[in-house]
């Protein structure tokens, strides 16, 4: 068992995303895990993480006469695997179901969702070959990692020995291979300089089998339940970074099969949900985070995919990339200003950025700007990186409340932070607190001030990039 303690995992296990690097896990052989620093993996992951909670079962799963054995032999009669696949994929089902018995606890739990997981694609008729290699590579890998590896924290990121491909570990959902944490490993690769081609390269060779048949194209796909969906699911993000790191690979080598990989790779861009992640707008195409959720607008996901799409287009002169570029890049110019609140970056409307994704954002408009030199992209760039350094600005909009009666203290705030109230009268502090709140108007609720006069209020506020500003003023308590 490896000796790995749940607090050095906890610790060091994964990096903030966003980071210029992430500590991961690496299991080797006999169950000895280590942690290390891989410098190349820079590609946040999908988030919100899932929610550990009951498990959900595609519908019809459970009175469907379709299992995970009938399915692979079907595929075998109709020859679309051969006998030694039929058998290699049957001895490691029986293994995983072997394997799970004899577990208990947190172990059996996740290496039974794996299970569960491949069983519901099997039993809702989506158990294709093309999707067999990432999904017994996914069981096999859980199967390694509860029975000789260590208990991990939610969002740990893992690698095993011999192999550079991520993965990342979902409470409840298991150790799940991370696409885009995966191929922003191999772009991080490339980007280091022609020292790291080889291993850049031996990562392409690992990801590419993994492409699934997917709107008449390859999709990398996700095979887990993630934030309400079912798998298999696909993500325009992790896509266009997979087109990003295969037009890479040719600029690398010269090597065309890269780019009729990328070819094959736009389909599911141009599709619409729930098999493609392509929303068709009045203006072009917006590109989804999560094709089971054509509601959800994150912004950096879009930018990213644009990237993928106008690389591989300038460098292919593919015309149906171009295409996919100009009908994201005409949504995603319209769309981008709306995503400034003028102090902060937003992540959906609405929802304001953590400081890795606002950064992140950042980067992905800097690279735009540099790319097609849109004032909208060198411009919403230009505020953001000044909103690293600009205070938050706070305004107290309650001068007045009645003694003896609990009562609000309503203030603005220009972005999110942590902001603390402190009210003094005369040299005693009669109420102080602090809390965590978004920009716009809210308020602090207080007790009950007995003596009517004039308070001193002190209100402070810290942003996420760390950012102070304190504003002092007073408070009528009328009698």
């Amino acid at each position: 068992m490896a000796a790995v303690t749940a607090g050095a995992v906890c610790a060091l296990g994964a990096a903030p995303q966003g980071a210029l690097a992430a500590r991961v896990i690496v299991l080797g052989a006999g169950g000895h895990a280590s942690v290390r620093n891989d410098r190349f993996l820079t590609m946040p992951a999908l988030t919100p993480a899932p929610v550990p909670a009951v498990r959900r079962v595609a519908v019809g799963a459970r009175a469907s006469r379709r299992t995970v054995y009938s399915e692979l032999a079907r595929l075998r009669r109709q020859h679309q695997i051969s006998a030694a696949a039929y058998r290699h994929y049957v001895g490691d089902w029986g293994a995983a179901l072997g394997s799970v018995k004899r577990l208990g606890g947190t172990r059996a739990f996740e290496l039974e969702a794996v299970i569960e997981n491949l069983h519901a694609i099997a039993a809702s008729g989506q158990l294709s070959a093309s999707r067999l290699r990432a999904l017994f590579l996914t069981l096999e890998r859980n199967r390694q990692w509860w029975t000789t590896g260590p208990l991990l924290s939610s969002g740990t990121r893992v690698e095993f020995a011999g192999s550079q491909i991520v993965w990342e570990y979902y409470a409840g959902q298991g150790i799940e291979l991370q696409v885009l944490g995966s191929f922003g490993k191999a772009d991080g690769l490339y980007t280091a300089g022609k020292s790291s081609y080889r291993q850049f390269l031996a990562l392409l060779s690992e990801l590419i089998p993994l492409a699934a048949h997917r709107a008449g194209g390859l999709a990398w796909e996700y095979y887990f339940q993630f934030d309400g969906g079912l798998p298999p699911w696909a993500s325009a993000m992790s896509q266009g970074t997979a087109i990003e790191a295969l037009t890479r690979a040719f600029e690398a080598t010269g090597n065309r099969n890269y780019l009729s990989l990328a070819h094959r790779a736009l389909p599911v861009l141009g599709t619409s949900p729930p098999l493609g992640v392509s929303v068709p707008t009045a203006r072009g195409r917006r590109y989804l985070l999560y094709s089971f959720d054509p509601g959800q607008a994150v912004i950096n996901g879009f930018l990213q995919t644009l990237i993928g799409l106008y690389d591989y287009a300038h460098v292919s002169g593919d015309p149906q990339a171009e295409r996919l570029f100009e009908a994201g890049n005409a949504e995603a110019l319209a769309e981008v200003p709306s995503y400034d609140t003028g102090a902060w970056s937003l992540y959906v409307p609405g929802q304001e950025d953590t400081l890795d994704y606002h950064t992140l954002v950042t980067g992905f408009l800097q690279e735009l700007c540099a790319r097609v030199h849109a004032p909208v992209y060198c411009m919403t760039a230009a505020h953001f990186e000044a909103d690293l350094t600009t205070p938050p600005a706070l305004t107290l909009l309650t001068h007045s409340v009645p003694a003896n009666l609990t009562a609000t203290i309503r203030f603005s705030l220009s972005k999110v932070s942590h902001v603390g109230i402190v009210l003094v009268r005369g040299n005693q502090t009669v109420f102080l607190t602090s809390g965590n709140f978004a920009y716009g108007v809210d308020a602090f609720t207080i007790p009950p001030l007995t003596q009517p006069g004039t308070y001193t209020v002190r209100l402070a506020a810290t942003d996420l990039a760390y950012n102070f500003n304190r504003i002092v003023t007073t408070l009528h308590v009328s009698g």
